[in-house]
């Protein structure tokens, strides 16, 4: 059982294969046709480079935050860390810095030199240079394209009208100009001037110039800028895809070159904050000294003091340590409160505080970067949104809860700095008490002196302040360290050649292959003995080649495949009835409808059988539609409908002997009856097969089709075997259960099918052997 399947399944497998097969030269021409649309496509497309670059983000992140920083970070909307990586790749990819590479590069207008078949852009020395004379704003709002085609080296014609390179014709309104002449347009004046010594120009030479509304080239170039990040890491790859080598890797190096700029200029903004505020205060502070400064000179001038520096030996160790102390603390208290006048005269959401003004705390130093850091984030954002962005919400109200927690840190320092001084100011009292002996005057100057000791020590400090600040201020380093330049491969990502004729190979394949099994699928005609078969038990008798109309009749000295088919068919006839004792053979031809070949059969096989010197004759019983005269080409006034219906009619009467073929009679269908079915039936059939019996070797009898009338049914029990011929590529698969259900009943005595009309062979098919009277050609070739 199961050898009996796997025999099925080779036998059902090796038929699709030659099915394929038989349909090489189909199947060849479509994958030609598909390698060469291939080709031709990969020739004139438009191929994309990819260039790719890679940056390290620096982060200058404290390893350690606030407890309050932290805690409000993790009740907020979005992170407030800048530096971020994601972040970062969101500004890398923001409208703000691809305008301005877009605006940089000038990538809103496009070059193309124009061939034949496709255009050419040339970005890198373009052909030609527009020169407008209006503003960038107009000139980056246009959208048109401008068509040039070069008349001589120093003029051209301008449309804005394609005109074609095949059949030589411009735009309609083409006007000449040339190269330096003012020209109008609707988007104001501009001149085009040639790009001398860096592109030959040459008269024919058309030139395409495309100008893109600045917007939209943005848009689509925020679209092709892709970045990937690993998670945890701070590196960043950056790709893009041009169809200019040059071009790919110019526009990445500018988009790095951009953002570094960006980051530079934030943090000088926080240095220049920082700046504009020690100024101030050493304007103030500069005030002060002045002022004791003149107090301590007219104090001095007063009370003649002039040896002061003979009274430091009775100041106490202790004193100077505590006045040292008193100085420090006051410093800080003086430092606290110039902040706190600059939050309050400073009360901005956008304004940035100055970092690193002397506090000795932490927490000042901790939340003031967190505020500058969210301020300019900030600002960042509003580049490409509104205030009414929830991220923009959120990160005012972390600036101005820092601001609050600053204020609230600076209170409690001072607070703590004044219980300080007061106590560091009590124990001066104290110490000051012992110093009774000391005269007033002398005390008077060093309540002066300790304050001139103070604006001093402070303006010192600022002054050391300013200058750091001026150091870095244009000393800022980016935030993007470029690991790697921007590279662009040397093959191109789009179209892959490789890819694209593996496509074509399989589709050139595919298709054809689909469009035989689909073809071959939908087919429900029989085509072979295997597709007969399939459907059919009956036993095969042979098959029939299909040949042309000019050879319908096959000849005595006959080598054609048609001719040798017969003679096989005639021999496996003879086989099947070998067990027959009667002298005479009588053969019915029928088929399952008309048009199937069953009288072209019926002659064939009479006229076959004639051949071999036997005596046959041939009965065309089929008296609806009869066909055997035409094929043998005879006129009589009389046959078998004669015969039955008249009883003083003789068989020889009836019968025809064919010219030029003695062996060969015919008993014509004679005049077509009203009433065939009624008058097959009479007594007179029977009469003339037993007469005919007695004279003849085989008869060969064609008969009405018996999937249309009972005709054949009604003398079918006369034949000694029943050829059914079955039409190759004609009848309906379905139709044969007419043939398999009179064999399964036996209606049909020994019943045989044939097919006929099938493709002539090839190879050890029919025709096998030499034929003497073929002519040979030239040279042997046959």
């Amino acid at each position: 059982m199961n050898t009996s399947k796997t025999n099925s399944l080779q036998n059902e497998l090796r038929d699709k294969v030659d099915l394929f097969l038989s349909h090489w030269k189909f199947i060849s021409a479509c994958l030609i046709l598909a390698l060469g649309i291939a080709f031709l496509f990969l020739r004139y497309a438009n191929y994309q480079y990819q260039a790719t670059a890679i940056i390290k983000i620096n982060s200058d992140k404290q390893q350690k935050q606030l407890p309050e920083i932290s805690a409000l970070q993790d009740y907020g909307l979005f992170s407030s860390d800048y530096t971020n990586v994601t972040d970062e790749i969101e500004i890398i990819k923001s409208r703000a810095l691809v305008r301005q590479v877009v605006e940089d590069l000038k990538l809103n207008i496009k070059y193309y030199v124009k061939g034949k078949i496709k255009e050419q852009e040339v970005y890198k020395n373009p052909p030609v240079i527009l020169n407008f004379f209006e503003s960038d704003s107009i000139i980056n709002s246009v959208d048109t394209t401008l068509f040039l085609k070069m008349k001589s080296i120093n003029k051209f014609t301008l449309s804005n009208e394609e005109g074609s390179e095949i059949f030589n014709y411009e735009g309609d309104n083409a006007k000449e100009y040339a190269f330096g002449d003012r020209i109008t347009s609707g988007f104001g004046d501009f001149i085009i001037t040639p790009n001398t010594g860096k592109y030959d120009i040459t008269p024919g030479t058309s030139l395409k110039i495309q100008l893109s509304d600045i917007t939209r080239v943005v848009e689509q170039y925020q679209g092709k800028v892709k970045t990937s990040n690993e998670k945890g890491s701070n590196i960043i790859k950056i790709s893009l895809n041009e169809n200019i080598k040059y071009k790919a890797a110019l526009v990445l190096d500018k988009l790095v070159e951009k953002y570094n700029n960006d980051v530079i200029e934030d943090k000088e903004k926080v240095v220049e904050a920082t700046s504009n505020f020690i100024n101030n205060r050493l304007n103030v502070v500069s005030n002060e000294l002045e002022q004791v400064d003149f107090t301590a000179e007219t104090l001095q001038k007063n009370n003649r003091l002039t040896a002061l520096g003979s009274q430091a030996d009775i100041f106490l160790q202790s004193e100077k340590a505590n006045d040292a102390k008193i100085i420090n603390t006051t410093n800080q208290i003086q430092l606290i409160d110039y902040m706190k006048d600059h939050l309050n005269n400073n009360d901005s959401d956008s304004d940035l505080l100055p970092a690193d003004v002397g506090i000795a705390d932490n927490s000042v130093m901790q939340i003031t970067k967190s505020h500058n850091e969210l301020v300019l984030q900030r600002d960042r954002i509003l580049k490409n949104s509104t205030d009414k962005n929830p991220t923009v919400i959120n990160l005012n109200e972390q600036i101005a809860a820092l601001k609050q927690n600053l204020n609230q840190s600076l209170d409690n320092i001072k607070s703590a700095n004044s219980i300080t001084l007061n106590a560091l100011n009590r124990e001066d009292a104290r110490i000051s008490s012992q110093l009774y002996s000391a005269p007033t005057k002398a005390r008077q100057f060093r309540d002066v002196k300790r304050q001139q000791d103070i604006k001093e020590s402070l303006y010192l400090y600022l002054l050391q302040k300013r200058e750091e600040t001026a150091i870095s201020q244009g000393m800022s380093s980016p935030n993007a360290k470029i690991v790697d330049k921007a590279y662009t491969t040397m093959n191109p990502v789009s179209p892959k050649k490789m890819v694209v004729y593996l496509a074509a190979f399989i589709l050139g394949l595919a298709l054809p292959i689909g469009l035989i099994y689909t073809k071959d699928l939908l087919n429900t005609t029989i085509e072979s003995k295997a597709d007969l078969e399939k459907v059919v038990s009956i036993p095969y008798l042979g098959d029939i080649p299909k040949s042309n109309k000019k050879n319908l009749m096959i000849k005595r000295v006959d080598y054609s495949p048609k001719a040798e088919a017969f003679r096989i068919i005639r021999s496996n006839i003879n086989f099947l009835l070998q067990k027959h004792k009667s002298d005479c053979k009588t053969i019915f031809v029928t088929s399952t409808k008309a048009q199937e070949g069953k009288s072209h059969t019926s002659t064939n096989l009479a006229k076959s059988f004639s051949f071999s010197e036997k005596k046959v004759l041939l009965i065309e019983t089929d008296i609806r539609v009869p066909r055997v005269n035409d094929y043998l080409d005879i006129t009589p006034d009389k046959g078998l409908t004669n015969y039955i219906s008249d009883a003083s009619l003789s068989v020889s009467d009836v019968t025809f002997t064919i010219k030029d073929n003695p062996f060969l009679d015919v008993i014509p269908s004679g005049a077509i009856p009203p009433n065939p079915a009624e008058l097959l039936m009479s007594e007179r059939v029977a009469e003339l097969f037993d007469i005919a019996k007695k004279s003849y070797d085989y008869i060969v009898v064609d008969t009405a089709a018996v999937g249309l009338v009972t005709d054949t049914l009604l003398i079918s029990d006369h034949a000694d075997i029943f050829v059914y011929v079955v039409s190759a590529n004609n009848i309906d698969k379905r139709e044969l259960h007419i043939a398999q259900t009179l064999y399964e009943e036996k209606r049909l005595p020994n019943m045989a099918v044939l097919l006929n009309g099938t493709l002539k062979r090839k190879g050890y098919g029919y025709g096998y052997g030499n034929n003497p009277q073929r002519k040979k050609k030239k040279f042997g070739i046959i």
